[in-house]
């Protein structure tokens, strides 16, 4: 989970909905808000901020505030949640491990590759 905090110069409401517009189009973006005061652009989720800056500066003038991890929610409501979750992710895991350690084994054998010459033929030059 990341969180990118970019001042971003729009003139009018219009430019601020492209850019609003423009950074929901990424995948993996989990919120998106714009403090319209400050022209403060907060983008958080699991998405590429130097993709999101650089779409951002093609069209305006934009600087980076911050860059960092975003926070989890912390709500005891969730705590039972984030176990269930935790669970089915160790699950996920061991079945990824499982499906490359056989993918592993199974690319792992040799193969041989025999060429066998036609019948009336006596010498196999490209094979």
């Amino acid at each position: 989970m990341k969180k990118l905090v970019v001042k971003v110069e729009l003139h009018d409401d219009r430019d601020r909905r492209k850019a609003m517009r423009v950074v929901s189009s990424f995948e993996g973006i989990g919120s998106l808000s714009m403090d319209s005061k400050d022209n403060k652009l907060t983008v958080s989720g699991d998405f590429d901020p130097v993709k999101v800056v650089n779409k951002l500066r093609k069209s305006w003038h934009t600087e980076i505030v911050s860059v960092g991890a975003g926070k989890e929610d912390d709500g005891k409501k969730d705590e039972g949640k984030k176990d269930e979750g935790k669970k089915e992710e160790r699950k996920k895991d061991d079945q990824v491990a499982n499906l490359v350690k056989a993918y592993q084994a199974y690319c792992s054998t040799p193969v041989t590759h025999y060429c066998v010459p036609p019948e009336g033929t006596l010498n196999c030059v490209i094979c």
